[in-house]
């Protein structure tokens, strides 16, 4: 009869309840990391696909209304892939005089320091960032 290159149980033998908790602790704590990576992975197959049509877009070969058109889209795609786009997050203005609502993450709203007021003094102009 040939060996067998590991010991087994005899069938409806008792597992040590030591040995029991050490492997169901393992699997506990290592099914975070699972999911994590899983998400990790999926996460760059999207932010790849992305810039692949955003290559697309860019190649200089559509005109300036289908160019945009295109970015919208592959933009689209990306928030339809992550789950909807990303939530708007109402922001107070630092002189507390109006509320912006930009996406999380976002750079806060501009200082009113930042704006200068135009020629003719009837509007405050507020630098592009």
């Amino acid at each position: 009869m040939p060996m067998r290159p590991w010991p087994t149980r005899r069938r409806g033998a008792a597992v040590h309840p030591s040995s029991m908790r050490c492997h169901v602790a393992t699997v506990v704590l290592l099914a975070p990391l699972v999911g994590a990576g899983w998400a990790w992975a999926q996460a760059n197959a999207v932010e790849q696909i992305y810039q692949s049509d955003l290559a697309i877009c860019n190649s200089g070969q559509l005109s300036a209304p289908a160019r945009e058109a295109c970015v919208r889209e592959a933009g689209r795609r990306r928030d339809a892939a992550r789950g909807g786009p990303p939530p708007e997050i109402p922001q107070p203005t630092p002189d507390g005089r109006a509320t912006v609502v930009t996406p999380e993450g976002a750079a806060p709203p501009p200082t009113s320091s930042d704006a200068v007021p135009s020629r003719d003094g009837r509007a405050n102009v507020v630098p592009a960032r």
